[in-house]
């Protein structure tokens, strides 16, 4: 298949690439411009395989289409957004162009140019707050976004389907992605974001003495320690989803799937973790809770399981942790 990955300089898609790479089974061609991806990590990829890089931000319509006439795609894997929550408050406006018009454009040149096969990265943001007894939330849950990054994934997602119904040919898969953390098993490609917002990287990063402290955003919910539960999926499980998800698009069917591993680890069962694993005994310091974060977000993971040929291999989040504390080591 000849295959297109927008934003594959970013953190998840140099991991799918890779894998791509690495299966010889794809032409690949990748899009960034590198708002939030890494020249280096294009570098990198190299080690992996021959593939084409494209310096292209989608807003240019014109550019972005000569791409699509030079080129036969199969498949498209859009991963290029912008990704924060807290900037999607201040600046909405920018997530609305950037993630959702920018999306309905290249939607649009799917139609044109007859590309029929569409993956998208989703977000756990869709489901904003979700009640207790809805946990491990399913893909059929209501969803009820609390800021503009996750509004403007709903608007995507939305956007999808109906093309799909609208285009019988058109074929997607939406994956909805909960809390992403890890590297590479060789510490090739690894987690880069700047400014840094997970908490993974944010409390390796502490015990590795490049942050003085970690937050901890309330420990008053109504949880095992009070602190949020969350769904850690390593990257590497996460790009080889999105490889199952191409399988499944031979199918000639559309789907949306939550991609987790069906429970969850307590922002201090993390930070124990990562002490006990680094053997450094860090600065923790609470304060008071964020607005809008949930007290458990956990993905019933079932559907994808059952009807891709997805299968997990790093699901253990001491091996997660450990990946990111060397890849942070490396980096010093």
């Amino acid at each position: 298949m000849n295959i297109l990955v927008t934003g594959g300089a970013g953190y998840i898609g140099s991991h799918i690439v890779k894998q791509l790479l690495v299966s010889k089974k794809n032409n690949i061609t990748v899009i960034d411009n590198f708002a939030t991806g890494f020249e280096r990590t294009i570098d990198t990829l190299k080690f992996f395989g021959s593939f084409k890089f494209i310096n292209q931000d989608l807003s240019d319509r014109n550019g972005l289409e000569e791409i699509f006439k030079n080129n036969n795609f199969d498949a498209i894997i859009h991963l290029a957004a912008s990704l924060l929550v807290s900037e999607s408050v201040s600046n909405p406006i920018k997530y609305y162009l950037n993630n959702t018009s920018n999306t309905i454009n290249l939607i649009d040149l799917c139609n044109q140019y007859k590309i029929n096969n569409f993956i998208f990265s989703s977000s756990a943001a869709v489901y904003g707050q979700p009640d207790f007894n809805k946990i491990p939330i399913s893909e059929s849950e209501i969803k009820q976004p609390i800021n503009p990054y996750g509004h403007s994934k709903v608007f995507i997602e939305q956007a999808i389907q109906d093309n799909g119904k609208a285009n019988k040919n058109f074929k997607y898969v939406i994956m909805r992605y909960f809390n992403v953390a890890g590297a590479e098993d060789a510490l090739r490609i690894g987690e880069n974001h700047e400014p840094e917002t997970h908490l993974v990287p944010l409390v390796v990063q502490t015990a590795l003495g490049k942050r003085d402290k970690v937050m901890v955003y309330g420990d008053d919910y109504d949880t095992i320690d009070g602190t949020c539960i969350r769904d850690y999926v390593h990257v590497e499980d996460l790009a080889s989803s999105h490889i199952s998800s191409l399988e499944y698009l031979k199918n000639n069917k559309s789907n949306i799937f939550n991609c987790g591993y069906g429970y969850g680890f307590s922002v201090i069962e993390i930070i124990k973790l990562v002490k006990k694993i680094s053997g450094i005994n860090f600065k923790v310091e609470i304060i008071g809770r964020r607005a809008g974060d949930p007290a458990v977000l956990v993905a019933d993971n079932s559907k994808i399981l059952k009807e891709t040929n997805w299968k997990p291999k790093y699901d253990n989040l001491e091996s997660i942790c450990k990946s990111a504390l060397e890849w942070e080591r490396k980096k010093i």
